[in-house]
């Protein structure tokens, strides 16, 4: 972690709880988040949950993000939510190109390039995830996945853009299998990110992008993972589902103090 860029720990709560459920886990985050709090902490309920997670996070630092968006303002695109939509719901962010899009519902780099642009179009802060397969890293592809994932969703986008652009490396096979990659492994890859970035953009840009690590995360390793100089926070899967875990998860910082 480095201290020139802010942390950021993200919830992902995938296609889990009803509105109750989602509500009742917003109120116990808010009221389990240490005030002086000083990095970021974001929770990305289902579509249907957005509006109660939003009214039960008032008055909290807590942010919220849509799990996905669609590129256009509106239209007839059945089952898609806009950029506009999902901001009137209260979202400042929007998770795009997470490997089960890629996976499960086959969206190419193409897709998510335009996902991208429209988030920034409408003031939507991107969380950009990128990562291998179990595969691919066997192929010792790793790193030629990662730089064709970068170059495809940044194409035609300038540094101005995607200033606020959030990027997460989710190693696919570490997501909802219990591995977790080494702290070595991901700052490797977090290293490599920014290397990539740098190319693209500069530096200047490269140096203040924060870079999430996501896949298995939980309490018992999230310090370690932390302690890497280029991983600057987490998105969290299973552990954010359970206020305890994820408030654990949260504030690693002040049990590393305390530690």
């Amino acid at each position: 972690m480095n201290k020139n860029r802010t942390p950021m720990i993200a919830g992902n709560w995938k296609m889990h709880l009803n509105v109750k459920e989602a509500g009742e886990l917003a109120l116990a985050l808010k009221k389990g988040l240490d005030p002086d709090l000083k990095h970021e902490v974001l929770v990305a309920p289902a579509f249907t949950n957005l509006w109660a997670v939003n009214a039960a996070l008032s008055g909290s630092k807590i942010l919220l993000s849509s799990q996905d968006v669609h590129w256009e303002e509106k239209g007839a695109f059945t089952g898609a939510v806009s950029p506009a939509q999902v901001r009137d719901a209260g979202c400042t962010h929007a998770i795009i190109g997470h490997s089960e899009r890629r996976k499960i519902f086959l969206e190419t780099d193409g897709i998510i390039n335009k996902k991208l642009k429209a988030a920034v179009k409408y003031g939507l802060t991107p969380v950009l995830c990128i990562g291998e397969t179990l595969e691919e890293r066997e192929a010792q592809s790793t790193y030629r996945v990662l730089e064709t994932q970068l170059a495809g969703a940044f194409a035609g986008l300038k540094p101005g853009e995607v200033s606020k652009v959030v990027i997460a490396y989710e190693p696919v096979w570490a997501i909802g299998t219990g591995k977790t990659a080494t702290p070595e492994q991901a700052q490797d890859a977090h290293l490599f990110v920014r290397r990539q970035l740098e190319k693209l953009y500069g530096k200047n840009y490269a140096g203040g992008v924060r870079i999430l690590y996501g896949g298995s995360v939980k309490a018992d390793n999230i310090d370690s993972l932390m302690a890497q100089p280029d991983i600057d926070g987490a998105l969290v899967g299973g552990e954010s589902l359970k206020a305890d875990k994820f408030l654990r998860v949260i504030h690693f910082q002040e049990v590393l103090k305390a530690g």
